[in-house]
């Protein structure tokens, strides 16, 4: 006897966890003159992320809303990337342009919170950054906007082997010549 997936009992089958998040940054109709007249359809930019690192944009053109927004996460899944966090923010300060957008990051102390406004607030909260100082500067479109905090996010770096080697390098010369 099977059970009825939509009745009674579907309070008992276990919760299904969506792995990403998702925000519709800017849902737009557009449309095309054609010799027949004008063709109607609507373009979705989506962000997505898990909170914990992993972040991805995504931008498409659908006939309907709902199929236009599917589009733009399985295009932003195509796009994921991992974005470094060191002691609750990101690692250094980081200035990006795309377009006519141009964004800056900084880190920022434990406590401080997201300060940031528009797309890039979005991004960095489902990237999961928690203490960060963000100015956008230049252009006012969100689409530009997110684009230039992926690519300055991309940009982040973690000095991990740098600080490693620098420290062997002052270490080796203080000791070379007490022994001398």
């Amino acid at each position: 006897m099977a059970r009825n997936e939509g009745g009674p009992n579907r309070r008992h089958r276990p919760e299904e966890r969506k792995e990403f998040d998702q925000r519709i940054l800017e849902l737009a109709r557009v449309t095309r003159v054609t010799k027949g007249g004008k063709r109607m359809r609507f373009r979705a930019a989506v962000i997505i992320g898990d909170r914990k690192g992993r972040v991805a944009f995504g931008v498409a053109k659908g006939g309907d809303v709902t199929i236009s927004v599917n589009k733009a996460v399985v295009q932003a899944k195509k796009h994921l990337f991992t974005v470094p966090i060191v002691n609750e923010t990101i690692p250094h300060i980081v200035d990006q342009k795309f377009s006519a957008a141009s964004i800056l990051l900084k880190p920022a102390p434990r406590g401080t919170g997201i300060k940031a406004g528009g797309a890039v607030r979005v991004v960095l909260e489902l990237a999961g950054v928690p203490n960060v100082v963000a100015k956008i500067l230049g252009s006012g479109n969100k689409i530009n906007n997110a684009k230039a905090t992926m690519l300055a996010l991309k940009r982040l770096k973690l000095k991990k082997k740098s600080v490693e080697t620098s420290a062997a390098e002052a270490a080796a010369p203080a000791e070379a010549p007490a022994t001398a």
